[in-house]
């Protein structure tokens, strides 16, 4: 029903207001400081930016759960500070919308051909090659590697590849090298989930922190069964997803593709 069209019309409306009172806000702040010009006072200006941010939050199709402690305290932060400290406010409202944009979790359209392997990362295909499986994962056979490198932008909520059981999880420390780098799937803290599809295949899916991303958040457990396209957790702020998927799979993206954690068919 929020997908219907009359709500994605709302959320439209929503989003321009959002976007209108908050830069009505911040244009009013700036023009004010600079020219000492009184057009209203400093807190009416806060109420603006508030209910611009308002707008916006209400413009998301949804935010995930663990965004909301954050936006809570940025919001907060920026109408207790910015009362004092007017630069600091303005910041702090751009972070808030930052952070609603970082946290949202829309629904996708998720194909149900067991023969797919979807991708679980929004992003950009940064690699595409024959590969080893990780060492932590103990399994000798060659894998076609698929890599998703995500940057702040793009939603960081990751889905489950395929249906299937959850055979294994691991969990490995590390470094927070660029995640579009090689080394990055080797260095770099990472969690490594082992998918058993209806066919015995085993489908490894590793998150792997980046350079600004510094926690890893898993949403299931080990022989966890998964619908394709179930979500299984999150990386804040920046990162990589690769997918090993056995060599009988042919890619269906290219270097460079974006695609979209749900919908896009990597492989099949």
């Amino acid at each position: 029903m929020y997908n219907c069209q009359p709500m994605s019309a709302l959320r439209y409306v929503s989003f321009i207001l959002g976007i209108g009172f908050l830069s009505l806000g911040l244009i009013i702040s700036i023009l004010s400081s600079f020219f000492y010009l009184d057009f209203s006072s400093g807190v009416q200006n806060f109420i603006l930016m508030f209910v611009g941010v308002i707008f916006f939050w209400l413009s998301l199709e949804k935010v995930h759960p663990e965004g909301y402690k954050f936006f809570l305290i940025f919001l907060s932060l920026s109408l207790t500070v910015g009362i004092f400290f007017k630069t600091l406010g303005i910041i702090g409202f751009l972070i808030t919308i930052f952070v609603l944009w970082f946290f949202r979790d829309p629904e996708r359209n998720i194909p149900l051909n067991s023969n797919n392997i979807i991708s679980p990362a929004d992003g950009v295909i940064c690699k595409i090659e024959k590969s080893r499986s990780p060492v932590e994962a103990n399994i000798q056979s060659e894998f076609l590697k698929i890599s998703v490198f995500m940057n702040v932008f793009n939603v960081h909520v990751n889905r489950a590849p395929v249906a299937g059981k959850i055979k294994e999880i691991i969990y490995v420390p590390g470094k927070f090298f660029n995640a579009s780098l090689d080394k990055a799937s080797e260095h770099n803290e990472r969690n490594i989930l082992i998918f058993e599809n209806d066919k015995n295949e085993e489908i490894i899916t590793v998150q792997i922190a980046g350079l600004i991303a510094r926690r890893i958040l898993s949403f299931v457990n080990r022989l966890d069964t998964l619908k394709i396209g179930e979500r299984f957790g999150l990386i804040r702020f920046g990162s990589r997803v690769d997918v090993y998927v056995p060599t009988s799979y042919q890619p269906k993206v290219k270097l460079g593709e974006k695609v979209i954690a749900g919908e896009s068919i990597i492989a099949n």
